[in-house]
Order: structure tokens, then C-alpha cells, then sequence
């Protein structure tokens, strides 16, 4: 009931968020989001090397994510201060100040064979966290990229669910049983024919879907699919290759994290949703699968804003 409850709760403010809130605050809820997971990160890191750089690594998160707010806050008509904004923070959290800090902060241990140790778990947390997250952030500034997102979560949420009931059902073979033992091979299977169908018929209604959203204004004015530029489902194989690499990758982001939880001898990242676990637990199947959205979408909208 406690996983249930949660899930009527959050779905509809993830959905609201989606769909309604500026770019300032889209983008500022994934960032929150992100230093609640890497602050889970840090504590089941910490199991195995205790000495992390959490602090620095978490406001460098916010510092991230403060640069995509900024970057969409004409939405209020705002003057857009421009992507040098963004690109300043980025160069200051991402892959050219943040890994210096980090090891020179490893000067103060007592023990210096820890620094590099804990310079690189540290850092990790901003790849595995802030740049994939940052990803679906950046999307959803784009023409069509909330709806984007939409498919792509729903096909996520998708997969999570056949692979549960199916796998319940008729699971008998284990699929990685040192690392998660309740997955089975036949729910894994199930797992990606049903997201590939989700995907297949979102794909096929996303013209109808979008100008619907948009006669309903449920979508903010800077990530529209606009209904009188016209917009067109994408080939099936594509809709197929969609769905079968974002189900793929989404089981392997969760056995990835529950193979750091069970390396670390702890049951969930944190508590902070009942029945869920953390919010880690959550969101660790969309962490390996944005990769696969980012690697897609020129492609993806590509075909649903030009007519084949």
C-alpha cells in the first residue's frame, strides 16, 4: 500500500512538471532530483571507501543544473542570459575544474594513497548522475522534447512493469541471481517485448497525442508540439530500435545499481519514498538509458517534424 500510495502521489507531479513548468523550473527539479540520488550515492559508496568528497560534489551538481535553469529562464520573458551561462558552469563542474578540486582535496588525508581512490568514486557520481540526468534536462528545453521525455519515461515505467508481473508469473529461470535474485530471464524478455510495443504505439500516436497537449495547453510554450507545424509518427523500425535500446540499457542501469548496493551490503539507497526505497532506487534505470535518448533524438526528431 506504502508503494502504491507514493506512486499516485508522484506520478501526477512528475507529469505536471513535464508537462507545465518553465524551463527554470523543469530543470531545476531534475537537479534537485540529482543531489538527493548522488547524496544516496555518497552513502553507499562510503561503505567501501569512506573517505568522499560529498560536499563538493553535490554543489557542483547544483552549480550544474543552476546553469540549464538559467539557460531557459526567458520563459518568463526574462532576457536569455545564452548558452555561455550554461557552458561556464559546466567548465566549472563537468570534465575540466571538478576532477582537479577533487584530487586536490585528497591533500588533507592522512593516508594519500586514498586521494586518488576518492577522487574518482567522487567524481563518478557526476557522470553516472548529473550527466545523464542533465541530458533528459536538456532535451526537455527543445521543440517536442517534454513529449520526448514523456515516450521515453513511459517506455521505461513500461518495461519495470512487465518484467514484474510477467516475471512473477512465469519466471523460473534466474537472470543475475548474485546480483539481484528475484530477476528472472523470462521477465527480462517480457520486459523488452512489452516496452518495444509500448514504444511502437506511442510512436504511432504521437502526432494526435501532441496536438492534443497542445489544444488542452498542457505544454509550456518552449517545448511545444506545435499543431499547426505538423508532425508525423517516425518509421517503425525506428520506434522498435527506440524501445528495445532504452529497455535494454534501463535493465542493465538496474542491475548496475543494485550491484553497488549488494557490493555495499545495504538493501535501498535511502527512505525517502515509501515502499520505493531512495530516490537512486527510482531513478537508476533511466540514469543508463538517457545516454541512448540523447543518442537518438536528432534522429527522433528528425522524423516526427518532417513528413517522410
Amino acid at each position: 500500500m506504502k508503494r502504491v500510495l507514493t506512486a499516485v502521489v508522484l506520478i501526477p507531479l512528475v507529469l505536471l512538471l513535464l508537462f507545465k513548468a518553465p524551463d527554470w523550473l523543469y530543470s531545476g527539479f531534475i537537479g534537485l532530483v540529482a543531489v538527493l540520488a548522488a547524496n544516496e550515492y555518497f552513502w553507499i559508496a562510503s561503505k567501501n571507501t569512506p573517505s568522499l568528497h560529498r560536499y563538493i560534489v553535490e554543489v557542483a551538481i547544483g552549480l550544474y543544473f543552476l546553469g540549464h535553469a538559467l539557460h531557459g529562464i526567458d520563459a518568463f520573458g526574462v532576457p536569455r542570459l545564452g548558452s555561455r551561462v550554461e557552458d561556464w558552469t559546466f567548465a566549472l563542474t563537468g570534465f575540466r575544474v571538478l576532477p582537479l578540486v577533487l584530487l586536490a582535496a585528497g591533500l588533507v588525508f592522512r593516508e594519500l594513497r586514498d586521494a586518488l581512490p576518492s577522487a574518482a568514486v567522487s567524481y563518478f557520481a557526476f557522470l553516472y548522475i548529473a550527466v545523464t540526468l542533465g541530458e533528459i534536462s536538456l532535451i526537455g528545453h527543445e521543440n517536442n522534447g517534454r513529449v520526448m521525455v514523456f515516450v521515453f519515461l513511459v517506455i521505461v515505467w513500461s518495461g519495470d512493469i512487465f518484467a514484474y508481473y510477467f516475471g512473477r508469473a512465469f519466471g523460473r529461470k534466474k537472470l543475475a541471481p548474485a546480483i539481484s535474485p528475484g530477476k528472472t530471464v523470462e521477465g527480462a524478455v517480457a520486459s523488452v517485448c512489452g516496452a518495444t510495443l509500448v514504444s511502437v504505439l506511442l510512436f504511432h500516436y504521437i502526432a494526435g497525442f501532441g496536438k492534443g497537449l497542445v489544444l488542452l495547453d498542457a505544454l509550456p510554450s518552449r517545448s511545444v508540439m506545435y499543431a499547426d507545424a505538423g508532425t508525423y509518427p517516425p518509421p517503425i523500425w525506428l520506434a522498435v530500435l527506440f524501445g528495445v535500446f532504452v529497455n535494454v540499457a534501463a535493465q542493465i542501469g538496474d542491475l548496475m545499481e543494485s550491484a553497488l548496493k549488494r557490493g555495499a551490503g545495504v538493501k535501498d539507497s535511502g527512505t525517502l519514498l515509501p515502499g520505493h526505497g531512495g530516490v537512486l532506487d527510482r531513478i537508476d534505470a533511466m540514469l543508463v538509458a538517457a545516454p541512448v535518448l540523447w543518442f537518438f533524438w536528432p534522429v527522433l526528431y528528425k522524423a516526427i517534424n518532417h513528413h517522410p
